[in-house]
C-alpha cells in the first residue's frame, strides 16, 4: 500500500509538471508547426507571464485576475515579438535563432529591472490549498487543477484547429499561403494571431508554475524553455498531439527518476531525446521528412 501511494503521488506530480511544460511547448509547437518559426525567446514570454500574473495576483488577492493578467501580458508581448522581432526574419532559421536568443536575454534581464533580482514568493490560492485523501493516496488540489487546465487547453486548441473555420484557414495557410491569400484572406494576420496565442499559452504556464513551485525567478524562462524544446523534439516538430504526450512522458520520467534514481533526474530527459533522435529523428509522432 505504501508503494502504491508513492507511485500514485509521483504520477500526479509528473502529470502536473508535464502539463506545465506542455503549455510552454504547445506554443512552440503552434509557432513552429504552423509558421515555421524557431522562437528561442519563448521562455522569456513564459517568465514574463509568471511575473506579471503573480504580481497582479498579489496586488488584487485574486488568482483569476492574475491569470487573466498573465494571458493579456502574453498576448501583448506576442504581438510585439511577432511584429518587431520575428517578422523581419521569416524564412531564415539561422537569423531566427540568433535574434530570438538575444531577445530571450533581454526579456530575462528586463524582469530584474522591473521587479528586482530577488525571487518572488507565489502562494497557492485559498480555494486550491490542501489535498484530498483517497485510499491512502494524497491528491494535492493545486496539482490536479494544473492537470485539468492542461487537458482543457489541449481539447480546446485541438477543437479549434480541426473543427472550426479559423482552424481550417490556419491549416490551409500552412500548406499553401498563396492559395489562401488568393481567396482574399490575410494569412499574415492569421499567423500573427497564432503567434499571440502561442505566447499567451506560455504566459499561462508561467503564472500556473508560481504557486506550484512556491517562487519565481528571472532565469526560470531558460530552464523551462529547454524542457519545452526537448518535448517538441520528442513529440515531433509541429505535432500538437505529440507535444502533450511527450510532455507527459518528460514529466513522469523526471518525477520517477528524481525519487528512485536522483543522480539521473537531470539527465533522463536528454537521454530520452537522444534515443528518439537516433531511432526516430522526426520524433515519436512526427511525419517523415
Amino acid at each position: 500500500m505504501e508503494m502504491l501511494s508513492v507511485v500514485a503521488n509521483l504520477t500526479i506530480n509528473g502529470l502536473a509538471t508535464g502539463m506545465l511544460i506542455f503549455l510552454l511547448a504547445a506554443g512552440l509547437t503552434l509557432i513552429f508547426g504552423l509558421m515555421d518559426v524557431l522562437n528561442f525567446a519563448h521562455g522569456g514570454l513564459f517568465a514574463w507571464g509568471a511575473y506579471a500574473g503573480i504580481w497582479i495576483y498579489n496586488e488584487t488577492a485574486s488568482f483569476w485576475i492574475g491569470i487573466l493578467g498573465a494571458i493579456l501580458c502574453g498576448l501583448l508581448l506576442g504581438l510585439f515579438t511577432e511584429k518587431l522581432i520575428i517578422k523581419p526574419v521569416y524564412g531564415n532559421h539561422i537569423q531566427q535563432i540568433l535574434i530570438t536568443l538575444g531577445f530571450m536575454m533581454v526579456l530575462s534581464e528586463s524582469l530584474k529591472v522591473v521587479w528586482g533580482p530577488n525571487q518572488i514568493h507565489a502562494s497557492t490560492p485559498g480555494f486550491l490549498t490542501g489535498s484530498w485523501e483517497i485510499g491512502g493516496i494524497i491528491l494535492i488540489k493545486y496539482r490536479l487543477f494544473i492537470i485539468a487546465i492542461g487537458l482543457l487547453i489541449f481539447v480546446l486548441i485541438s477543437f479549434v484547429l480541426k473543427r472550426t473555420k479559423i482552424g481550417l484557414v490556419v491549416r490551409a495557410g500552412v500548406m499553401n499561403k498563396e492559395m489562401v491569400q488568393a481567396l482574399g484572406i490575410n494569412i499574415q494576420n492569421v499567423f500573427m494571431w497564432v503567434f499571440m496565442v502561442g505566447a499567451a499559452l506560455a504566459a499561462l504556464g508561467g503564472v500556473l508554475l508560481g504557486p506550484y513551485s512556491g517562487v519565481i525567478h528571472a532565469e526560470m524562462g531558460m530552464e523551462y524553455a529547454i524542457l519545452a524544446f526537448i518535448v517538441v523534439v520528442i513529440g515531433g516538430m509541429g505535432n500538437f498531439t505529440g507535444s502533450i504526450l511527450a510532455a507527459i512522458l518528460v514529466g513522469l520520467a523526471g518525477a520517477f527518476m528524481a525519487y528512485f534514481v536522483p543522480d539521473l533526474s537531470l539527465a533522463v530527459n536528454m537521454i530520452i531525446m537522444a534515443l528518439v533522435l537516433v531511432f526516430k529523428p522526426q520524433g515519436l509522432f512526427g511525419a517523415k521528412g
